[in-house]
């Protein structure tokens, strides 16, 4: 608690270290195999897959392995080299090596090989693939040029660990998303799009920050569109709605559905993160339930059972969740629901907002989140390999922030 945090963790909400341990410093990913990710489905649909399909077993699913590109740019390469629509279940970093299942949105589809991926038939399901059948995910993590490898201090610190989002959630070193779900909640179309064409940080290349300056002006998109580069194609969406007058909500629209959906879930993980910091800050505790905190039983030690209001008796089991921003947020009984409220009203921001009417697609409930990582399995090698396993929703990065404690995440590799 006593190492300054980086201010880009700041600006994503995380104002803290909760660990003692003096971190090894380090970079991961000089490698995307230096990222090792492998999704770890329940045993109910794991061991029930058929080879062959019939009326019972009628959902195909997939394994696909990936390297050094995202979950969304996989979708529409393999689209695109094999003709399968696939759908992943979570989503997954570029810069890593990834295992992750998939099912099919077509009746054909063609396994094979695209040129980052690899798309695997494990046979047919009973039921469609869904987010709630992944339970987490088991990571295999090399880090570089630590400054020592002995970190046995550092485990018995490992169940103090928060569970904040990472700043992945928040677009990494542009630290964006959660501006751009800001304004759309605030019903500030014209300036989320804008936020989301111009909006740079010092973590930019100056390539970038160029054709961001030149986004400022509404007159330069016709020849911004036409140097835009491969990586910028959501930016060369929106300028196209733009140039072709579909108007501010037109051009968020042109975002992709499931990135779009991250704008809004990246603005609530930035209440959750101011909210998780102040909580700690007060000492209270995040890993033992009290009178009226919400709490999920633990079906085991990485799947999250059902949510419960805990009354004081019986905790073995539970851990405490906390409601994240959204319409059917009601007014606080709990001590982190008090907190959530006051991040809320210096947001200046009600439940109410989250329910979108010009664009309900984005409206959002809510739901409830765990307050501790629950890291399970932890192991490391004299090299600094560490291995684990974490829930689902939960970030890798998180628990790596805590070890090497990085003076730049951005050039660490976060």
């Amino acid at each position: 608690m006593h190492k300054e945090v980086p201010n880009i963790d700041k600006m994503a909400g995380i104002k803290l270290y909760s660990t003692r341990f003096d971190g090894i410093g380090g970079s991961i990913k000089l490698k995307n195999e230096d990222f090792k990710v492998v999704e770890l489905l329940v045993d109910s649909i794991s061991n029930d897959i058929s080879s062959f399909r019939d009326k019972s077993y009628q959902f195909p699913v997939f394994l696909l392995h990936k390297s050094g590109m995202d979950s969304n740019h996989a979708i529409i390469e393999i689209s695109n080299q094999l003709g399968t629509r696939i759908k992943v279940l979570g989503i997954k970093d570029s810069k890593a090596d990834t295992t992750q299942y998939a099912t099919s949105e077509g009746k054909k589809f063609r396994e094979g090989k695209t040129t980052h991926t690899n798309l695997t038939l494990l046979g047919y399901s009973r039921q469609s693939l869904k987010k709630s059948h992944i339970m987490g995910n088991q990571f295999q993590i090399k880090i570089s040029s630590v400054s020592k490898s002995n970190i046995s201090d550092f485990i018995t610190e490992i169940q103090n660990i928060p569970n904040f989002y990472g700043l992945q959630r928040f677009g990494s070193e542009r630290l964006v998303t959660h501006l751009v779900g800001r304004e759309i909640i605030k019903r500030n179309f014209k300036r989320a799009v804008e936020l989301f064409l111009c909006h740079t940080t010092e973590h930019d290349t100056q390539f970038s920050k160029e054709i961001r300056e030149k986004c400022r002006d509404p007159n330069n998109y016709g020849r911004v569109i036409k140097i835009v580069p491969r990586g910028m194609d959501l930016e060369r969406n929106i300028l196209r709605a733009l140039i072709n007058g579909k108007g501010y909500i037109g051009a968020l629209r042109s975002v992709p559905i499931n990135i779009r959906r991250l704008f809004v879930h990246a603005y609530q993980a930035y209440m959750f993160n101011q909210t998780l910091s102040c909580i700690i800050v007060d000492g209270e505790s995040i890993n033992n339930c009290s009178k009226n905190d919400f709490c999920f039983k633990l079906d085991n030690p990485l799947t999250l059972g059902k949510l419960l209001k805990y009354s004081g008796e019986d905790s073995s089991n539970l851990v405490p969740a906390m409601h994240l921003p959204g319409y059917s947020f009601k007014p606080p009984e709990g001590r982190f629901e008090r907190n959530l409220s006051l991040i809320m009203k210096e947001e200046n921001i009600s439940p109410k907002d989250f329910y979108l009417k010009e664009m309900q697609e984005l409206s959002v409930e809510g739901g409830f989140r765990q307050l501790p990582l629950l890291v399970n399995e932890f192991s490391y090698s004299g090299n600094l390999l560490i291995s684990f396993k974490i829930p689902i929703g939960s970030y890798a990065t998180i628990l790596l922030r805590e070890l090497m404690k990085p003076i730049d995440p951005i050039k660490s590799g976060f």
